[in-house]
């Protein structure tokens, strides 16, 4: 018998620079609803990356090995393009605060206006995770301070290298 289940594909965008394990808290409770969970590394040099795209796409490569339905993947341009070159029909989107709910739905409300056939997907945020952001983290850890359990241990090392490197 024909299986006629169309694999469901979501697509987790963002800069990742660097990964904390808010992003991996959602990747870990997504992967489990669809078939194929690609997360996609923005290219996004005019933010001033402490981490390069290469350099954002390995880290993330070997946080997520564990999971064999993500793969990791890099992207600019619009979003729905994107989505729509990987067959996907869900944004994955995480949610911390209010804050972040204003300025997600008017993306969702753009995205949706370009390809009315995708779907954003707004997960919140574990209560461990919903006050770390990337930008936080960098800041903590340029000033010295303890980021432990706030990014994955070998991202942990990564930039606490990257910082003494500039010192």
């Amino acid at each position: 018998m024909p299986n006629h289940h169309h694999p469901v594909v979501a697509v987790y965008p963002g800069s990742f620079d660097p990964i904390t394990n808010g992003h991996l808290d959602l990747i870990q409770r997504c992967a489990p609803l669809v078939d194929r969970l690609v997360v996609a590394v923005l290219r996004n040099e005019h933010k001033n990356p402490l981490f390069s795209l290469a350099e954002r796409v390995a880290m993330m490569r070997e946080v997520l090995a564990e999971f064999p339905n993500v793969e990791v993947d890099s992207f600019d341009g619009l979003l729905v393009d994107y989505a729509r070159d990987k067959h996907a029909q869900l944004l994955l989107r995480g949610i911390r605060a209010i804050s972040d709910y204003e300025y997600e739905l008017q993306m969702a409300l753009m995205n949706r206006r370009l390809a009315p056939e995708i779907e954003t997907m707004f997960m919140m945020a574990g209560e461990a995770y919903s006050f770390i952001s990337s930008k936080l983290v960098k800041e903590v850890v340029g000033l010295g301070g303890n980021i432990n359990g706030l990014v994955p241990l070998s991202v942990e090392e990564k930039l606490k290298q990257r910082f003494l490197s500039r010192v």
